[in-house]
């Protein structure tokens, strides 16, 4: 099997991984990929995938590692270091993290329900506003995580939607490249000067607990941590809203069984995770020493993709996983990554899947798609997958 182009795994046909992927996890589940010229490996099986993502004392996330691995080709590109824990190895990461990792606390989520819930419903009443056919995406998808990620983080309520603007374009790997430092540095200097205010005035949200427990921690490592908090929660969890109403408004018997007050939401949310896995691709990772995954001999300084959309269509989790079923079994799907790089945010993610589904369909309950599905325009070699409008009606 000859070398492919580092974009092959994250094409896909609509909601579903390219067949490639799933014949390379078949055939050769650890592959070459053609990158700056360099070595790359994408992994493809599950349980490869979790055997990469879960040994960081062999494959670093170093962001510093990444671009030595690039080589020249990395500096042309411009790449810029996305901050947060994302690029980010122990003991510098695990320090990061326990700063943290208080504020995603059951305790603290489960006070912050309320406020997602006023969310969900402020933004259906704005669909509801602004009539039939409406922008999914717009009105909703991305608004709801912007505020509910604005919210835990201290921004003023006037300010979260256009905050979460902030992050647009981040996964996307030719905006990237055409315009690497403008998204990144926008964000900075607003949480800059949001922290300057929160110095003076310390709020409840993460910002304001941070600066009151650790006044000495910098201003720009604390803007860092919170731009890698506003990146990883906003895209992604836009993301699974938009295609996740897709899933459910093309099939009327779905939607009824989310709609249904006696459905558990938990299982439903698990499934559409794993279904759609809207982080396509885990971070690279950079073998620190030379290793064995799938078979295959990983040098030392070679990088390794992994498929987290292939790995969660893996046969080996169980049958028909090609297809939805909402009553199936949670899988230990790797939607939210694994490891120690499994998302810190992941439990805030789910909260706001499991109000935002059932409220939406209750409220509509003749909502459907004002278009054909074949029709829709989703996103293509971005890291995050996902759709730029979506057409409803009701």
């Amino acid at each position: 099997m000859e070398p492919d182009s580092l974009f092959m795994p994250l094409f896909r046909n609509g909601l579903d991984p390219i067949g490639e992927l799933g014949r390379r996890r078949e055939e050769q589940p650890v592959s070459r990929l053609d990158l700056f010229g360099n070595t790359v490996w994408l992994v493809t099986r599950h349980a490869d995938v979790r055997r990469v993502l879960g040994d960081h004392a062999t494959f670093s996330n170093d962001f510093a590692n990444l671009l030595a691995a690039g080589g020249d080709d990395a500096e042309e590109m411009g790449l810029a270091d996305p901050g947060g824990l994302g690029f980010r190895d122990p003991p510098e990461h695990t320090r990061l993290r326990r700063l943290l990792a208080p504020s995603f606390s059951a305790r603290r989520l489960d006070a912050l329900l309320p406020r997602i819930r006023d969310v969900v419903d402020a933004r259906l009443d704005a669909l509801d506003q602004a009539g039939p056919p409406a922008d999914f995406v717009e009105l909703f998808a991305t608004a709801v995580p912007a505020m509910v990620i604005g919210e835990f983080l201290g921004v003023p309520e006037d300010e979260q939607i256009e905050f979460g603007r902030l992050a647009s374009g981040r996964f996307d790997l030719i905006e990237s490249i055409l315009a690497p430092l403008d998204s990144a540095a926008a964000s900075l200097d607003y949480l800059m000067g949001l922290i300057e205010r929160q110095r003076r005035n310390p709020g409840e949200g993460l910002l304001g607990r941070l600066i009151t427990e650790h006044p000495d921690i910098d201003d720009r490592e604390l803007a860092g941590m919170a731009d890698g908090l506003l990146v990883g929660g906003h895209e992604t969890t836009a993301s699974m809203l938009a295609l996740g109403a897709i899933v459910l408004l093309s099939d009327p018997e779905r939607a009824a069984f989310v709609r249904d007050e006696a459905t558990d939401p938990d299982p439903v949310v698990e499934e559409l995770l794993r279904y759609l896995t809207v982080v396509q691709v885990a971070f690279p990772r950079f073998a620190r020493r030379e290793t064995t995954v799938g078979g295959r001999q990983i040098g030392e300084g070679d990088l390794v993709l992994c498929s987290l959309s292939s790995a969660d269509r893996d046969p080996a989790l169980g049958t028909g996983l090609d297809s939805v079923d909402l009553t199936r079994p949670p899988t230990p799907h790797l939607a939210f990554a694994y490891g120690i790089h499994h998302c810190l945010g992941a439990q805030l993610a789910r909260l706001e899947l499991r109000t935002a589904f059932p409220a939406l369909l209750r409220r509509f309950p003749d909502l459907r798609l004002a278009v054909d599905p074949g029709e829709l325009r989703y996103s293509e070699r971005s890291i995050v997958y996902g759709v730029a409008e979506l057409p409803v009606t009701w």
